[in-house]
């Protein structure tokens, strides 16, 4: 009996895989997005880039470093201080959310 053959037979190789989540959007590229009026940037944040905690503002709950996410910010008029760290779920469902949670008093705020 021959042994097992661990590369493919014949044939150019593939090309190395662009890093895409589980949807087919692209980490790191910028989209724009439409949302209560205003033109939104959106960029995926993959696990690896994440190096922070931040705060998503719409479950109110802390995203640990290592965690892929996405930032958004208004495109027209917004500073840097104006990005937001969004769950990527909780972005797709801002429209279903109710009115602002509020954290305890004694909740960190990141």
């Amino acid at each position: 009996m021959s042994p097992r053959r661990n590369r493919p037979r014949g044939g150019a190789e593939k090309p190395a895989a662009a890093p895409y989540d589980m949807n087919g959007e692209r980490y790191g590229l910028e989209r724009t997005e439409s949302w209560q009026g205003e033109e939104w940037s959106v960029r995926m944040i993959g696990g690896g880039a994440a190096a922070k905690r931040y705060r998503c503002p719409g479950c109110d709950q802390e995203i640990p470093p290592g965690v892929p996410h996405l930032v958004a910010w208004p495109q027209y008029g917004a500073g840097v201080e104006e990005r937001r760290h969004w769950h990527k779920a909780c972005w797709n469902a801002r429209d279903r959310r109710s009115a602002k949670l509020q954290r305890s008093r004694n909740a960190p705020r990141y």
